[in-house]
């Protein structure tokens, strides 16, 4: 029984020995863990912070964006709006010039008046010269095709010497200020 005895003391002393460096193991392993883990959670905190960055950026990019084309349409605005400033003063004129060339017809057939035609002819090329200078052009309608864009058709009249669509007589000018209509010409159209 003796022998049995110092195995078990030599037991004892080597379950020892080795449960000694497991208890030191534990938290050496356990720190690691939570370094692990730790630097999991960071890494995790720093793509979430990368990803709210990267979408701030964008955020930040589409309202430059956005601005930038403000600035542009409101520059083009700005720039129609001085281009055709004149726009409702002319139109509003148009009426006074018809007046104007159906008085100078009427005075061609009555030489009584012969001066006083002068007269308003010279003040009605002046009227003409001053909205010229400001873009207004008056339409050459007759013997070109029907167009919607610039010709209101009051009627269709038959016609030997024009095709089918063509404007055939002028009853009212038109006239386009710079690039735009601002009064599409009456006429009458050969069927």
């Amino acid at each position: 029984m003796k022998e049995t005895a110092p195995e078990t003391v030599e037991n004892s002393e080597a379950a020892e020995a080795s449960s000694a460096p497991q208890s030191e193991q534990e938290p050496a392993a356990e720190a690691e863990a939570a370094e692990a883990a730790g630097d999991t959670a960071a890494q995790a905190e720093i793509e979430r912070l990368r990803n709210e960055l990267s979408e701030t950026q964008q955020r930040a990019l589409r309202a430059q964006a956005d601005f930038d084309n403000f600035r542009r349409r409101t520059q083009k605005e700005k720039e129609e709006l001085a281009k055709y400033a004149s726009s409702k003063l002319i139109q509003e004129l148009l009426p006074v010039i018809d007046n104007f060339e159906r008085a100078l017809q009427a005075s061609e057939d009555n030489p009584e008046f012969e001066s006083f035609s002068k007269g308003v002819n010279m003040i009605f090329r002046q009227l003409e010269q001053v909205l010229a200078a400001e873009g207004l052009t008056a339409m050459n309608s007759v013997g070109q095709p029907f167009n919607p864009e610039f010709h209101q058709a009051i009627m269709q009249v038959e016609s030997d010497e024009h095709e089918e669509g063509i404007v055939v007589e002028e009853v009212q000018k038109g006239y386009m200020l710079k690039d735009k209509v601002l009064r599409p010409a009456m006429v009458k159209v050969s069927m």
